[in-house]
């Protein structure tokens, strides 16, 4: 056990081509390069990525004037069309936008605009509906599903909003154990200053060194603290927006029935309704002990069984997480466990926070105990939560290698989750195996509700040419597979423009006609964001 929160530090601006810091860049463990070849077959050669010097981007389109236009708002050392400042505002962290990074020719936004205040984000949004600039808003530059594409939709130029300057904790209710916080505050930085009260908001999704808390918000995050302090949708009580047609200020008590609830139009709305300045917070006295406890189970069918028992009894682990075989292998065999690693199993890792840990952990303990699950101490999940914002450094050193991995999500009910874990493993597998590359697909349970969970895909494969089509093959008929099979299009990881296309399959035409309506009263010029969150309407 432990006490204090264990928060991360704030670290340094993030890696232009990839993620986190450059000093924590690191190699393959020799563990990992022995197993990849077993898994995978032969290796291809990756292409030399391009130096950030030699990226080649069009010409900007911002006229004197545009900069001028902004410069006003926000001050000239705030505005940016610099070769450097739009590449690292062009994309976001997932594979392909690495791999696209990793090209000499790349899209980049026209230039880098830099608010501090709500104020500036307001006189920002008038100045680009005025000038015909679409805006994409930045927050920590973590989105993994296409949100940060430069995309200028109708408009003859485009703009990344950075909004890290509207940063801080700017109110803390301690009596009512409320925080308002800039929606440019990253994560650390957040817990950091709260922490200076005694209070966190304990919210830990594994981009939580670089995300904002305006990112959370408009992308409905889901932390690793999720079982015991729920998503970050459900941590909001209040919201601060910007749109080109009004200023929006919502939630003036923890309770209402004044109409529908508003606040959650925006939570997952992904800044192509308005712009989140302010985001209120449910915060909690920082837990002053902490337990961990890691376990094996025969399968993962029986520790999705015991997973399930533990959230319908409710009042559990503050993080509950179960690996299938394939990931537990591989996780052992990081850590040079490899006789381990050769032999089948699922294992999974609690971690206890706040009061009543030792009830808690006696009950959640009975219940895996009961469905075969066997306590291994504290080494696995101690270990984990070391490790756990350390994860796509990873993929960074396996795309250095040649190997393409990348990560999808979903939910469903639990009478359904085997059964959508089954169909979305065998599509990537004979996805990829059409396009001749061998593959290797692992799952965990990220997340858990009384009625279902999260699945959580990692996959790895040997694609020998072409890894942009292929994956992009790919990831169509995954999405394809996940709607038939009853599961969301996103858990945790937000639409963006990957997803769009999807979205009516799962809210339905007329949900889909609602968002529109919004869009349309709120950004009638269309400049936020084209292309994200909506699907694109079709011509019949």
């Amino acid at each position: 056990m432990s006490h204090g929160n264990g928060r991360a530090a704030a670290v340094a601006e993030m890696r232009w081509n990839g993620w986190g810091d450059p000093a924590k860049a690191r190699d393959l463990p020799l563990a990992v390069r022995t197993l990849l070849p077993l898994l995978l077959g032969r290796i291809r050669r990756p292409e030399t990525a391009v130096s950030l010097d030699d990226v080649e981007l069009a010409p900007s389109a911002l006229e004197p004037a545009d900069v001028e236009a902004f410069a006003a708002v926000v001050g000239a050392d705030h505005v940016s069309t610099e070769h450097d400042s739009r590449v690292r505002h062009s994309a976001g962290r997932s594979t392909p936008d690495l791999l696209r990074l990793r090209q000499r020719r790349q899209p980049a936004p026209d230039g880098v605009v830099r608010p501090r205040t709500h104020e500036e984000v307001v006189a920002c949004l008038q100045v680009a509906v005025d000038r015909d600039i679409a805006v994409i808003p930045f927050g920590g530059g973590t989105s993994v599903v296409g949100a940060l594409e430069p995309e200028r939709g109708a408009h003859r130029a485009v703009v990344s909003l950075d909004l890290r300057r509207l940063s801080g904790v700017l109110h803390l209710d301690e009596v009512s154990g409320e925080a308002v916080i800039a929606a440019g505050t990253t994560g650390p930085d957040a817990e950091a200053q709260l922490a200076v009260h005694g209070y966190e908001l304990g919210h830990y999704p594994q981009s939580f060194r670089y995300a904002t808390i305006g990112g959370f918000a408009a992308a409905r995050s889901s932390g690793q603290n999720s079982a015991g302090n729920g998503r970050f949708d459900t941590m909001v009580t209040g919201i601060r927006v910007a749109t080109p047609t009004g200023d929006v200020a919502l939630g003036r008590s923890p309770g209402s029935a004044a109409g529908p609830d508003l606040i959650r139009v925006f939570l997952g709305s992904e800044g192509a309704f308005g712009v989140i300045t302010e985001v209120r917070v449910r915060v909690h006295p920082i837990p002053r002990e902490r337990v961990f406890e890691s376990w094996t189970f025969p399968d993962f069918a029986s520790g999705a069984e015991g997973l399930r028992r533990v959230a319908q009894a409710g009042g559990g682990a503050t993080v509950i997480r179960l690996s299938d075989e394939a990931e537990t292998a591989v996780s052992l065999a990081q850590v040079g466990r490899i006789g381990k690693a050769l032999a089948k199993g699922a294992s999974a890792v609690t971690v206890y926070e706040g009061e009543g840990i030792a009830e808690r952990r006696a009950k959640v303990s009975g219940l895996l105990r009961a469905v075969g699950g066997t306590a291994t101490g504290e080494g696995a999940s101690e270990e984990w939560l070391s490790g756990r914002f350390d994860g796509p450094y990873l993929r960074d050193s396996l795309l250095d290698a040649g190997v393409f991995c990348e990560t999808l999500e979903t939910a469903t009910t639990w009478s359904n989750l085997p059964a959508l874990k089954t169909a979305v493993e065998s599509a990537l597998r004979d996805g990829f195996a059409e396009s001749g590359a061998r593959s290797y697909v692992m799952c965990h349970v990220s997340h858990v509700y009384p009625t279902g969970a999260s699945l959580y895909f990692t996959v790895l494969a040997g694609i020998r040419a072409d890894p942009l089509g292929v994956w992009s093959r790919v990831k169509a008929t995954v999405n394809d597979v996940i709607v038939a099979t009853g599961g969301t299009i996103s858990h945790h990881h937000a639409v963006g423009r990957d997803h769009a296309p999807w979205l009516e399959s799962e809210i339905g035409t007329t949900g889909v006609r609602i968002l529109r309506a919004i869009k349309r009263e709120l950004d009638p010029a269309g400049v936020l964001n084209p292309g994200a969150l909506i699907p694109a309407e079709r011509e019949d």
